[in-house]
């Protein structure tokens, strides 16, 4: 008996019993495009009924700061210019600019042979008056007071002697010549021992003599005080701890007082001085904090205070000169180095905050964003405070955790979309 296997293959056989193969082999390119076709509706299908990847941003609760940034240079508060203060020559010049020196430290060296000379024969005046002091204490006083007791005895004589011959002449036993001679003796005597008294008097402390000797000491005194000071100013030194900026004096030079030699940046404070846009004057007052960086060290941060806003503006530049004082100031900053400065003009603490990309007519009466909620993008109006930069403060409308869409994403309020974080 003949058996017959037939198995069915729908591929190959189409309607009536016709096979697909030939079809499909002489249309393969129809079918291709077709099949894309296909996958194309279907993703799009897929896109409305799910929506597009959505780059979206959470409402964050934290502090937000409004800055004014500006640019400018680094100042010292003062600038001391140094200089001799006497006719000099430079004998040695003991520093360089840049460098850092400490109150007192010698800077520059004048020759001093002159001086010491004047402070020598300053010396000598000073030493001769001592000594007509010591002369008057140990032999002027004691010879006059030897001599005040001397006249006073003569005088106790010469009284006696006059007595004598006063009774005498009285009764008639004694002469008038004998008298004269005694009343001239006693006179006499009377007379020395007012000289001696006058001698021991002014060779005292006090006495004429005395204060005349006295004078010229002090006198020799100031004269040496005056060689040493001069002697003193052939070493120039410095008048507080700082950094030499300027140096115009080399050895051999003649100086004269009022040229300044060295120019010193004092340590301690020290200024930046900013160039700042008229139109954020209002924002600014004493007292706000900024954060400083030089340009030559970006990643290092720095405090700083505005202590001074200049109360005229600059026409040419629409801008008003600010400074601000850095109290502590790093080791790295240098004279008239150049710094990038942001002035913290406003502060909201623990507030809500988005980017401000994700906020429509911000300018306006009504902005208002769209947020998502429940697959879809829904228009929300918000309440703005404080803006920052690129991040604005919300006061109502929105909690924290809730997604925005930014601007820039092209959705529609009502559109579902698929949120991807940012």
């Amino acid at each position: 008996m003949l058996q017959t296997n037939t198995q069915f293959n729908p591929r190959a056989v189409g309607p009536g019993g016709r096979s697909f193969l030939p079809f499909l082999s002489a249309n393969k390119w129809v079918v291709a495009v077709v099949l894309a076709a296909a996958l194309v509706s279907a993703g799009l299908l897929a896109r409305w009924l799910i929506g597009p990847a959505v780059v979206v941003y959470p409402v964050v609760h934290g502090d937000l700061v409004k800055t004014v940034v500006a640019s400018g240079h680094v100042e010292s508060p003062y600038r001391v210019n140094i200089g001799s203060q006497i006719t000099g020559t430079v004998q040695d010049v003991l520093v360089g600019e840049g460098q850092s020196v400490k109150e007192g430290q010698p800077l520059v060296v004048l020759e001093p042979s002159e001086l010491n000379a004047a402070v020598v024969s300053a010396e000598g005046t000073v030493a001769e008056a001592e000594a007509r002091i010591r002369q008057m204490r140990e032999l002027t006083l004691p010879a006059a007071e030897q001599g005040q007791k001397q006249a006073e005895a003569n005088l106790v004589d010469a009284r006696a002697a006059y007595q004598r011959a006063e009774d005498l002449f009285r009764s008639g036993f004694g002469t008038k010549q004998a008298l004269d001679e005694a009343t001239k003796n006693f006179e006499i005597a009377q007379t020395q021992v007012r000289t001696a008294e006058l001698q021991v008097y002014t060779s005292q402390p006090g006495g004429s003599d005395y204060v005349m000797a006295q004078t010229a000491l002090n006198q020799a005194n100031a004269s040496l005080a005056t060689a040493k000071a001069r002697l003193d100013y052939a070493t120039i030194k410095s008048p507080r701890d700082g950094i030499l900026i300027t140096r115009n004096v080399e050895r051999g030079a003649v100086v004269q007082p009022g040229a300044a030699l060295l120019v010193l940046a004092p340590s301690g404070d020290i200024q930046l001085v900013l160039q700042i846009d008229e139109k954020n004057l209002g924002l600014l007052q004493l007292g706000q904090a900024a954060r400083a960086s030089a340009d030559a060290y970006p990643d290092k941060l720095f405090d700083a205070e505005l202590t001074y806003i200049n109360p005229s503006v600059d026409i040419t530049r629409a801008s008003v000169e600010v400074k601000l004082t850095v109290a502590n100031p790093p080791p790295y900053l240098r004279q008239d180095m150049t710094v990038s400065v942001d002035i913290a003009v406003a502060r909201r603490q623990s507030t809500l905050i988005v980017p401000a990309r994700v906020v429509h007519d911000s300018t306006s009466a009504a902005p208002w964003v769209l947020a998502y909620r429940d697959g879809r993008v829904r228009e929300q109006r918000v309440r703005l405070g404080l803006r920052a930069a690129d991040q604005v403060e919300i006061l109502d409308g929105l909690a924290q955790g809730d997604l925005v869409v930014p601007v820039a994403a092209g959705v529609r309020a009502g559109q579902r979309i698929r949120p991807v974080n940012s």
